[in-house]
């Protein structure tokens, strides 16, 4: 007698079980994309907005000065300071939903839907290469080095980056890029 096994070598209970669950969390991605907000404000911060994942405006502040900008600046002002907002609304919605979902599915609504998350956008400004952020990187660590006299050790790795001491510990001289994207 020949024995059946389901795909995936899980029970056929395991497979309905996990059918389930993925509807049930589908079911949700709308949820989850409606608690996703994103938050912007100008360079001169005369302005700042929140939207939602859908471009609903959920909070607009504007400060006594923004009158300055007379209202055909003003409104593009706006409009731009709410599309930056609205792509951190919808980053934050896909990372929600990839952590539900995971990241493949994630990826398959992302191509469903038409609006690729902003990370993965092609078109989007993706800022400083990583070698020209390692190259900032030396100088700021230099420059502390120079402006402290020393007084902060700092040791190369065997990559020859820059590591400073677990003693020497300094919050000057901290670096936010040590720290993981959650992407």
């Amino acid at each position: 007698m020949i024995e059946q096994v389901p795909v995936g070598g899980a029970s056929t209970r395991d497979l309905i079980a996990q059918a389930r669950a993925r509807r049930e969390a589908l079911a949700s991605v709308d949820a989850l994309m409606a608690q996703a907000t994103g938050t912007a404000h100008d360079v001169d911060n005369t302005m700042e907005l929140t939207v939602d994942a859908r471009g609903k405006l959920l909070r607009l502040w504007l400060a006594p000065s923004a009158v300055n900008w007379g209202p055909e600046r003003l409104g593009s002002l706006l409009v731009e300071v709410a599309q930056v907002a609205m792509r951190e609304a919808i980053q934050a919605s896909y990372n929600m939903v990839a952590l539900r979902l995971g990241e493949d599915m994630t990826y398959l609504i992302e191509q469903l839907s038409g609006m690729p998350a902003p990370a993965r956008d092609p078109e989007a400004d993706t800022g400083i290469t990583v070698e020209e952020f390692q190259r900032r990187r030396e100088e700021r660590l230099r420059e502390t080095e120079r402006r402290t006299g020393g007084a902060t050790r700092v040791r190369r790795d065997v990559g020859g980056a820059a590591v400073q001491d677990e003693d020497d510990y300094d919050l000057d001289t901290f670096d936010p890029a040590t720290l993981r994207s959650d992407r």
